[in-house]
């Protein structure tokens, strides 16, 4: 019996590949656990027709992602606290980043994203690494400014 591996299988192959296996094995495990679909010709194109919309979509994505860095690296965030006696009163986190990122270009970002090793404490201009994802990663400058 030939079977299209729906998921990698340990010990017989990967996703896409297409294997001949004995009747008992294919059908009461490999399709029974939807790890593998029969190897009709329709099953066939239909995973290949799949595999190539999945394919357009990462690469649709890839362009967003790179997009999005390019406008990112490009603009500077700002963000107003109160002034204290040394620095700022409280701190900049990766949740007021975050909210600040999306009310000044529009862009959401999860906070878990950003790379904040610890909550900025001081005026100024500081760089922050954000993941976007698909391994594209952008500097973001923080411009934390004091306000009276």
């Amino acid at each position: 019996m030939k079977v299209l591996l729906v998921q990698d299988v340990k010990s017989l192959g990967k996703a896409g590949e297409i294997k001949e296996v004995k009747d008992g094995y294919g059908q009461n495990f490999l399709i029974k656990k939807k790890l593998a679909r029969l190897a009709t010709p329709d099953v066939v194109a239909a995973w290949e027709e799949e595999q190539a919309r999945r394919e357009a979509e990462r690469a649709e994505e890839m362009q967003r992602l790179l997009a999005e860095k390019e406008q990112l690296e490009s603009t500077t965030i700002r963000i107003e606290k109160p002034l204290a006696p040394v620095g700022i009163r409280g701190s900049v986190g990766n949740g007021d980043i975050a909210a600040a990122v999306e009310t000044q270009t529009g862009i959401v970002l999860d906070k878990k994203h950003i790379g904040l090793k610890k909550p900025i404490k001081s005026t100024g201009i500081h760089t922050v690494d954000v993941k976007l994802g698909h391994a594209i990663h952008a500097q973001l400058r923080v411009d934390v400014a004091g306000v009276e």
